[in-house]
């Protein structure tokens, strides 16, 4: 009889396109799925609260899904290589099989475990089950990694797409005697205080809720992305990162269910919203091979000149505070913080102009917002949150030459032209007319009075006036390179 495998989860959590599950079932005999909650080996990026609610949903819907196959998921809590060799021990188990990761506390964890395993003997196989495309395998013509988006990802799309891996098993093999499993409340993931009473209201965590999320999504609002994808008040993306994440869905299904909707019309991508939607999804893959070859980066600037930017001071941590709890006095800004502090989740064009508030207006750190995004996303992703700030930043892989400015009001004029993304998620400025309700403090004192509003009192002034604080960031930055500046409206 052959012996046990453990099958470990870590951020595929999912029986479909599961590369490792795959062949640890086409291998033969028992297979033992583990969890092992590992915060130690994650370095200095265990996930963040908002990400611990989500997986502690995402491994209760896992292990119904196991359940329903006659196994169970094992849970444990430590050092993942003294658990799977614990687990070894107990169950006679001769292998083990994994997907691999791409952050570099994970892959440097992964090699130390692969190499001891392998030499006490064990079999040791590890998966794709996260990219496209994996970093090691993309390089330019010169041998070296791509930084700007662009051509990378026009590579990208020359190379063959591995389809995913179907599992029709109806049950899986399992042990004569399991191994001992924690509760999964004993992981205690979730919150202490209430403060994710609201997310069960707009997350479904799991395989099921990320397959019928892909079904909605393209099913008609991918048709529309690319007019829609910018409008904060609607449900015009495909809002699937938390999912992608935690692995929940792979990135080879969306391109799979994409190929499939485009059988009709013979022309893959189909139209202009499926193209640009793939285009995002190129972003993570962009974003993974930036992490994978410059691990420095969630720390540090890839454009190490950025180490010596002169930075505001901000006493006793007002203005910081200001932006966590979207008191800041600009709507757009402050209804994307809300939104994510209740939901979890920032629609993607509010938090460029968010981030960009905090290191052009404010000029804070980026680590800060990159810190408070990692505690507070549902889907937090380090290869993501990094790129996407240092991107913000103007310190990250970023063709363009010039330090970006977002001008808040300009661009909540132009992203929710009626304000309805902010009276949904700043209420006290609910009757403001449209052309006020991005610039509050320009309203004559009686439309303000019939609005209920009373600035200073239930809706913050500005805490920085936009015009000074756009000349200090410019001025901040000529001192570091001296280069061009443009702003954005």
């Amino acid at each position: 009889m052959t012996p046990p495998v453990l099958l470990w989860f870590r951020q595929d959590l999912r029986l479909q396109d599961n590369p490792a599950l795959a062949a640890a079932v086409a291998r033969g005999g028992p297979v033992i799925p583990v969890f092992i909650l590992d915060d130690a080996g994650e370095g200095n990026w265990a996930p963040g609260g908002a990400s611990r609610w989500w997986l502690h949903h995402a491994l209760a819907a896992l292990a119904a899904s196991l359940q329903a196959l006659g196994s169970r998921l094992v849970l444990a809590r430590g050092d993942s290589g003294a658990e799977l060799q614990r687990i070894l021990r107990a169950t006679g188990a001769t292998a083990v099989y994994w997907n691999r990761r791409y952050e570099p506390a994970a892959i440097a964890r992964d090699r130390s475990i692969k190499a001891g395993l392998a030499a006490a003997g064990t079999e040791v196989k590890s998966f794709n089950g996260a990219l496209l495309f994996e970093p090691h395998t993309i390089t330019n013509k010169q041998g070296k990694p791509f930084q700007v988006f662009t051509p990378f990802w026009r590579h990208c799309l020359t190379l063959p797409v591995v389809p995913p891996v179907r599992f029709a098993a109806k049950s899986l093999s399992v042990p004569a005697m399991w191994p001992d499993s924690m509760r999964l409340e004993e992981l205690g993931l979730l919150p202490r205080l209430a403060w994710a009473d609201e997310f069960p209201a707009h997350w479904t965590p799991g395989e099921t809720g990320a397959q019928q999320r892909l079904k909605t999504f393209i099913a008609g609002p991918v048709d529309d992305y690319a007019a829609r994808r910018n409008l904060p008040d609607t449900d015009g993306t495909s809002r699937l990162s938390p999912w992608l994440h935690w692995g929940e869905i792979g990135p080879r299904q969306i391109w799979s269910a994409l190929q499939a909707r485009a059988k009709a019309t013979g022309v893959f991508p189909a139209g202009r919203g499926e193209q640009v939607f793939l285009s995002e999804v190129g972003w993570r893959e962009f974003a993974h091979h930036l992490l994978f070859h410059f691990p420095h980066t969630p720390e540090k600037p890839l454009r190490t000149d950025f180490e010596k930017f002169p930075w505001a001071d901000d006493p006793a941590g007002r203005g910081l505070r200001a932006w966590q709890r979207g008191r800041t006095g600009y709507p757009i800004v402050d209804a994307g913080m809300r939104q994510l502090w209740r939901t979890g989740w920032m629609h993607n064009r509010v938090r460029m102009i968010a981030a960009s508030f905090l290191v052009k207006h404010l000029r804070l750190p980026w680590t800060a917002g990159a810190a408070w995004f990692w505690d507070t996303l549902v889907d937090a992703d380090l290869a993501n949150n990094t790129l996407g700030w240092q991107w913000t930043a103007g310190c990250g892989a970023d063709a363009a030459p010039y330090f970006r400015i977002f001008a808040p009001v300009l661009q909540g004029e132009k992203f929710d032209p009626a304000g309805d993304y902010v009276r949904r998620w700043v209420p006290e400025l609910a009757r403001l007319p449209a052309k006020w309700i991005h610039r509050p403090w320009e309203a004559p004192a009686e439309v303000l009075a019939t609005a209920g509003v009373a600035l200073g009192e239930n809706y913050p002034v500005p805490v920085v006036n936009h015009a000074e604080a756009r000349a200090a960031a410019l001025a901040a930055f000529k001192t570091l390179r001296g280069d061009g500046v443009v702003e954005r409206g």
